[in-house]
């Protein structure tokens, strides 16, 4: 295994003394990993570096072609003050899922995690303590080939970001305004859905901005061809609570894989609740409503983990759920999930990793 060169920041930057105000995505820490790609030596050089800006020529094919994928993780301190990570191996194995399809060479999973977990502990002081904070992870990797000309990039970078950071959604817990979009689409089967890869993430920005203009926080998804089954929301996989049968889309190529989706499923079932992934259509949502059967729905994911939904606007159809307020099942598992990945539990499931 390679040796990982640790260089450390001369200047360390100041880091935030209200926690309460760390926002998602705006701070970064003082060093980050990077590890480069060359064709003929494969993944080499990896190292841990102060954080700062980076030179690639103008002519980077990422910056053309769009071929990048990126992972979003956390590192959590526990109420002990250890510090945990939470199922890294599947966000390794999804980066990996990521890269196959956009003609990216594989990583060696364990290798990077590690290397995640190396640069966590240099940056452990950037770990914050306040309840609902975390330290957020940005794997990524671009290809940086000074070429202009449309074929798999022969050099690239992989960096891994460490950003400080406080509730996704400015809601926090509280359910969040969604906008069905009926017009534009976002991925279809046999594309790139289920990848993390940046041009999923700009195919939705157009939408993304009518829901802010309506004042709402995030678009649901339908899907591609039809444009009547749900996919999912913009940054999360989503739940329905129908009757007594918890419904979330299934995965099919054009939603992405979600670790907070998967840990929700087996949560579920684990407590012997009735869970299909399964096609659910606008239709069969906006009829549930009207029959008082849509009792729940919350999205999962990485950055807000749970993040119920109060108001859904199909059109001129609005649905208001559970009249506007966080549902049982949504606060059960926001407070098992969390409870888990900040120590506040046992972790019976074996998904934490500590760093040390």
């Amino acid at each position: 295994m390679q040796e990982i060169s640790v260089q450390l920041t001369k200047h360390p930057k100041q880091k935030p003394t209200d926690e309460s105000k760390l926002g998602f995505g705006t701070i970064f820490s003082d060093h980050m990993f990077v590890m480069n790609y060359d064709e003929g030596e494969g993944w080499h050089n990896p190292r841990i570096v102060p954080y700062g800006n980076f030179e690639i020529s103008p002519a980077a094919m990422c910056l053309h072609y769009g071929q990048s994928v990126f992972e979003g993780m956390k590192a959590y301190r526990a109420v002990d003050g250890r510090i945990l990570l939470f199922r890294p191996d599947k966000n390794m194995a999804r980066l990996n899922s990521s890269c196959e399809r956009l003609c990216i060479p594989l990583i060696d999973e364990k290798f990077v995690e590690q290397a995640i977990e190396k640069l966590v502990l240099i940056d452990k002081d950037w770990v914050p303590h306040a309840d609902g904070t975390s330290l957020y992870l940005r794997p990524f990797i671009i290809g940086v080939d000074p070429h202009i000309g449309v074929h798999p990039a022969k050099h690239l970078i992989l960096f891994v970001l460490c950003s400080p950071s406080g509730a996704y959604y400015p809601e926090g817990l509280n359910p969040v305004k969604i906008y069905v979009e009926t017009n534009y689409v976002r991925a279809v089967r046999g594309g790139m859905g289920f990848a993390k890869t940046a041009g999923n993430y700009a195919a939705s920005l157009k939408a993304q901005d009518e829901a802010e203009k309506q004042d709402y926080t995030q678009v649901l998804w339908l899907d591609g061809v039809e444009r009547k089954y749900i996919e999912e929301v913009g940054t999360m996989n989503v739940f329905f609570v129908i009757g007594d049968e918890v419904v979330t889309p299934s995965l099919q190529g054009s939603i992405l894989p979600g670790i907070t989706r998967m840990s929700a499923l087996e949560l579920l079932r684990s407590w012997g609740m009735k869970v299909t992934e399964r096609r659910l259509t606008i239709q069969e949502l906006a009829d549930a409503s009207k029959q008082g059967r849509l009792k729940e729905a919350f999205g999962t994911g990485t950055a807000a983990v749970i993040s119920p939904i109060g108001h859904l606007k199909w059109g001129d159809d609005i649905m208001v759920i559970n009249n506007g307020q966080i549902g049982p099942i949504s606060q059960r598992l926001y407070d098992t999930l969390t409870g888990i990945q900040w120590g506040k539990i046992k972790d019976t499931f074996g998904w934490t990793v500590e760093v040390k």
